[in-house]
């Protein structure tokens, strides 16, 4: 199976749109907390800023990162069960964890969150 290059750079635009999408979006949520001011009152200057970006930054990348795995990992199963159909059940397990870096991406971002509110 031929790698077809726009298709790849067509999917990979929308991913790093979802992931710039989510930095955003965690970023400004500061802005619209009601108790920012009392969280602020607790620790240092600027870090709550640095959390919500480190949370975003670690789920945009983690979603962008599976969301490569995934593809490879797809298309080699695909070309896999043609060959020998099966393989179907192996091939979902490979894909599941290859989709757990983004739990995983997640996990942290929820982590990080949780220190900072």
């Amino acid at each position: 199976m031929k790698l077809d290059r726009t298709k790849t750079l067509f999917w990979l635009g929308h991913l790093g749109f979802v992931g710039l999408a989510s930095i955003l979006a965690l970023w400004l949520s500061p802005a619209m907390a009601s108790d920012a001011a009392e969280v602020a009152k607790t620790l240092p200057d600027g870090a709550i800023s640095w959390g919500f970006l480190a949370a975003a930054i670690s789920t945009g990348l983690s979603a962008l990162g599976a969301g490569i795995a995934v593809s490879n990992v797809g298309s080699a199963a695909i070309g896999a069960m043609a060959e020998k159909p099966e393989i179907l059940g192996r091939t979902l397990i490979v894909i599941g964890l290859a989709e757990g870096i983004a739990i995983y991406g997640l996990i942290v971002s929820i982590l990080i969150l949780n220190q900072i509110i």
